[in-house]
């Protein structure tokens, strides 16, 4: 594991308390709304949050999350103006930020510009879900480590003990786990997966654990925290922006989380 000189993931994690954080899109359901959206997270006393990077090809989500990127990308969405925007409101805000996304975005753009610019940005971590631990290690763990950037992987049910150690070994920040087998937003629930949870809660990980997929209410975060050190809300939270960010509804959704 890598030392941080400071990481605001890092930090919050060291608290002992059950987090809780939210995904939306970058870009959506406006082109503007990802600063507006931020700071609403932030004053809700969110732990941390998950932008993700719109793409036209994301194989892990389900429609809600689809359609957002769908739109996001229809409105204009770039990596440029996402760390334009970024940058323009981390001055007002605390709360760490993770992106996560496709490779492909990032291979276009460049990984090591792409690293720098998240460092400028003030993005604390980085979820690429495609990303091969192998090409992790040989080729790009030297650009996280030198912008300060945790690398957060995704383990699921399928993952076998051996890789299950080396993910913990090479990651930072949390291990995002997969409460069961869909895409984000599908019809699961996790409750019907308590035996592969249990597993998860039983193991020694290095890293915190927060379970993320199907997670839509305050009584499955509750559940969730049985098993993990938080929960991660995605679609559910999503799918509150469609027809345009309404402060008051995302506000009451947030509310009703806690």
């Amino acid at each position: 594991m890598t030392t941080f000189k400071e990481n605001r993931l890092k930090t919050i994690f060291q608290i002992a308390q059950k987090k809780v954080s939210i995904y939306f899109t970058a870009g959506y359901p406006a082109l503007s709304d990802t600063a507006p959206i931020l700071e609403l997270l932030a004053s809700e006393k969110i732990d941390f949050v998950e932008i993700g990077i719109p793409f036209s090809d994301s194989v892990m989500d389900g429609d809600v999350i689809l359609d957002s990127h769908k739109v996001a990308l229809e409105n204009g969405m770039t990596l440029d103006i996402l760390f334009h925007q970024l940058e323009k409101v981390r001055d007002l805000i605390s709360i760490p930020i993770v992106l996560m996304g496709s490779m492909n975005p990032v291979y276009q753009y460049g990984f090591e510009r792409f690293c720098q610019r998240c460092n400028e940005a003030g993005v604390d971590g980085l979820l690429l879900p495609d990303l091969p631990l192998d090409d992790y290690e040989k080729y790009y763990r030297v650009w996280y480590q030198q912008n300060n950037i945790a690398p957060i992987f995704m383990i699921s049910p399928q993952t076998s003990d051996e890789r299950l150690s080396r993910i913990d070994n090479l990651g930072e920040g949390f291990l995002y786990a997969l409460s069961g087998n869909s895409t984000t937003g599908g019809p699961g629930v996790i409750r019907d997966n308590s035996n592969y949870l249990q597993k998860l809660a039983n193991r020694k990980f290095i890293n915190p654990v927060v379970l993320g997929f199907n997670i839509k209410t305050k009584d499955d975060i509750r559940f969730a925290n049985q098993f993990a050190d938080g929960a991660i809300v995605g679609s559910a939270f999503v799918k509150t922006l469609k027809g345009g960010f309404d402060r008051k509804r995302s506000k009451q959704f947030l509310e009703e989380l806690r």
